[in-house]
């Protein structure tokens, strides 16, 4: 079983590598605030990503980012998004089923509370 620290990990991987694949000339401010992580926290990120060989750096002239440099996935990090892909929507259909399954729990539960307050009026 995967903790729970590690599927977050796993999600912000995919999420940073789909971003960038997207937009790679985006700055790391730009891809923080799209992503709502700290510029800090995606820093480590992309080092991490880089390190795997996930991800490069790659020299870009006509880039928007003032140091001419684009992030772009390498064809192994294609491969891995392809496989976070699966595993990300893989978790997020868990997660849906578990919250309708919720949203009908509180459908009866809210029923049953109205039914019960109908029952206790007192009749006149």
């Amino acid at each position: 079983m995967t903790s729970r620290q590690a599927k977050i990990q796993e999600d912000t991987n995919y999420r940073v590598m789909r971003m960038l694949e997207e937009n790679p000339d985006l700055t790391q401010r730009e891809l923080a605030e799209k992503l709502g992580v700290s510029v800090g926290g995606l820093n480590y990120c992309l080092k991490a990503l880089t390190e795997k060989g996930l991800v490069k750096m790659q020299n870009f002239a006509s880039s928007k980012n003032k140091f001419g440099y684009v992030y772009v996935l390498t064809p192994r990090g294609i491969a891995e998004k392809a496989k976070l892909t699966g595993n990300f929507l893989k978790r997020k259909m868990e997660e849906y089923e578990a919250l309708k399954a919720e949203i009908e729990a509180l459908k009866l539960e809210a029923a049953d509370g109205i039914n019960v307050k109908a029952k206790s009026r007192p009749t006149q």
